[in-house]
């Protein structure tokens, strides 16, 4: 047997398996993902190990990556999106998008970057991971708290922030990079972007719903599509001179308005970080180190405008706002890092020609050393902010009125009072009783035709599946008072795998502390699932035959009934 060192195939086996290794390093100092790939790109790269050597493999693999990465981000921009982050949210992430643009951009000319350059990291500075944030949080279980749901939309804000900027850079490549065509090809760019975003309007108006309704029967197909989907529209993008990225973010808007949303969310966010990797690879071997060293000075000063100043700023607006110094401090530690976003905003520039490696290296620093370490100041943020209290005192207005008059981050409308899990007649029944005392009612089911009847009897719906923790944790539980699991159950004992234990580890690992209600076949299997945490177990055969029995009691006894007859039902 022959091994092939030229071979793509044992080349790409040993980037993933040395990204195993040093992701899992990465796990024991409890750092991100994001900072161990960029650590693969460095060691694999030509100045150390010389792994990466099939550049156009991998720089494909890098933007298939963006393609679903912005997919992902559109999926998330559906049209009540303002409406649910608050103006509280909006106003603190516009604030601290201009307020970190306008002092980034200072210290960079200060430090000797030229114009656009300095523009272009100092926009690239406003942005914060959502993703490594939102982790966080809920590992901590403060993702429903006060400083959580306000960071959570501003995060959102910075998004959308993202978007604009890409599309600005787009519209820019188009007209200013170095093979900037006539006034012509500009206007065919401009008239050809304008037919897709008409085609992805009617799209979504007339197709996009009953289509992944179709699609969703099978949640393989449906995890293929949504690739396809996110791929063909990126290709189209790039094919009409607006690029890839825009594409992508199009393909993801066009979905955004489905039941479907947040289940192609939770299955491609695997394949997304697999993905991700090359695009950090790709990053990291196009570094040349020996020109770092000279960009140290920069990289240390706009790292500690990030880890400081960023939150500053935030503490700032919300103590402006009417928001306690805690409240502000915890939310503002949630900016102290810039985001994978910061890196593809720099290589989009790079690709266009408006600034140069030497600026994405410094950002790429940046990025390192900033989400490194506030990793750490989000761990232990109760105990910096016990450090530093005392200092934070001109934060604070002496009444902080907007806490004692409520967080007005909260969505304009009521949230769920039940979450049902399994839309089939037992489940369909508790939901519309719920609903006709007054109960506002989410059903969750992964059969599209259970979803249309639970639609049908008035009923807010979502595709999703019970036994998919990722799902679970993108779920709104905020506000929920129970949690029931009416899906299917399987006959004999109890496994790991029921959806009813999956269920319930799932939605206590999101952090839910409300009422879990479960439903089995066998009574036996209740004193098992309340020892595991349930807290109402129901057997619906059980459960009817006992009211069955007290119906037929009550119209055996006429004397006391008042009646012989009695409807039975």
């Amino acid at each position: 047997m022959t091994f092939a060192l030229g071979s793509i195939f044992y080349e790409i086996a040993a980037l993933v398996l040395l990204a195993a290794a040093v992701g899992f390093l990465g796990l024991l100092l409890h750092q991100p993902l994001v900072v161990a790939f960029i650590a693969v790109g460095v060691l694999a790269g030509p100045d150390v190990l010389g792994l990466a050597t099939s550049t156009a493999f991998i720089g494909t693999l890098s933007q298939i990556s963006i393609a679903v990465l912005l997919f992902l981000v559109g999926l998330k921009l559906d049209i009540g999106l303002v409406r649910s982050i608050g103006k509280v949210a909006v106003a603190t992430g516009l604030g601290q998008v201009g307020f970190t643009s306008l002092f980034g951009f200072a210290i960079c000319l200060a430090l000797g970057l030229d114009a656009l350059t300095a523009l272009y990291v100092a926009v690239a500075l406003t942005f914060s991971s959502t993703i490594i944030i939102v982790k966080l949080l809920t590992d901590k279980k403060e993702l429903a708290a006060l400083h959580g749901r306000i960071a959570l939309g501003f995060l959102i804000v910075q998004d959308i922030f993202v978007v604009l900027c890409m599309v600005t850079l787009s519209a820019l490549g188009v007209g200013l990079g170095e093979d900037a065509g006539s006034l012509a090809e500009v206007a065919g760019v401009f008239l050809g972007g304008l037919g897709m975003v008409g085609f992805v309007a009617a799209f979504v108006r007339f197709v996009a719903t009953p289509l992944t309704g179709l699609i969703a029967r099978s949640s393989e197909l449906l995890v293929i599509f949504a690739v396809g989907w996110a791929a063909g529209l990126a290709a189209v993008g790039d094919a009409l001179g607006f690029g890839k990225e825009l594409g992508g973010l199009l393909a993801g808007v066009s979905l955004a308005s489905t039941p479907y949303r947040e289940a192609i969310v939770s299955r491609l966010a695997s394949l997304r970080d697999f993905l991700l990797l090359f695009f950090f690879i790709n990053l990291g071997a196009g570094l040349n180190l020996s020109a770092l060293g000279d960009q140290l000075l920069a990289a240390t000063v706009l790292s500690v405008f990030v880890l400081v100043g960023n939150p500053l700023i935030v503490l700032a607006i919300m103590g402006y706002l009417g928001y306690r110094k805690r409240t502000g401090f915890l939310a503002g530690l949630t900016v102290a890092q810039i985001s994978e976003f910061s890196l593809i905003f720099m290589a989009m520039g790079v690709s266009i020609g408006h600034v140069d490696d030497s600026a994405m290296g410094l950002v790429t620093m940046v990025g390192l050393v900033t989400i490194a370490l506030s990793v750490y100041m989000i761990v232990w943020s109760h105990h910096l902010y016990a450090l530093v209290e005392p200092l934070l005192g001109p934060f604070e207005r002496r009444n902080a009125w907007r806490e004692e008059a409520g967080d007005e981050t909260e969505a304009a409308a009521r949230p769920h009072d039940f979450v049902i899990f399994g839309l089939g007649r037992y489940g369909c029944r508790i939901g519309a009783g719920l609903k006709a005392s007054g109960f506002r009612v989410l059903g969750i089911d992964h059969d599209p035709e259970a979803l249309q009847r639970a639609r049908r009897l008035g009923f807010d719906v979502a595709f999703g599946d019970a036994t998919d923790p990722e799902f679970i944790a993108h779920l709104p539980l905020r506000g929920v008072r129970a949690v029931v699991a009416a899906v299917s159950r399987e006959r004999g004992a109890l496994t790991e795998a029921n959806p009813q234990i999956a269920m319930l580890e799932g939605v206590r690992a999101a952090g839910f502390a409300g009422t879990v209600a479960l439903s089995v076949d066998r009574a036996e299997d209740a004193d098992m699932l309340l020892g595991r945490g349930a807290d109402m177990v129901f057997v619906p055969l059980a459960d009817a035959a006992d009211f069955a029995v007290e119906r037929l009691a009550a119209a055996a006894r006429p004397a006391q009934t008042g009646s012989g007859a009695s409807a039975l039902s």
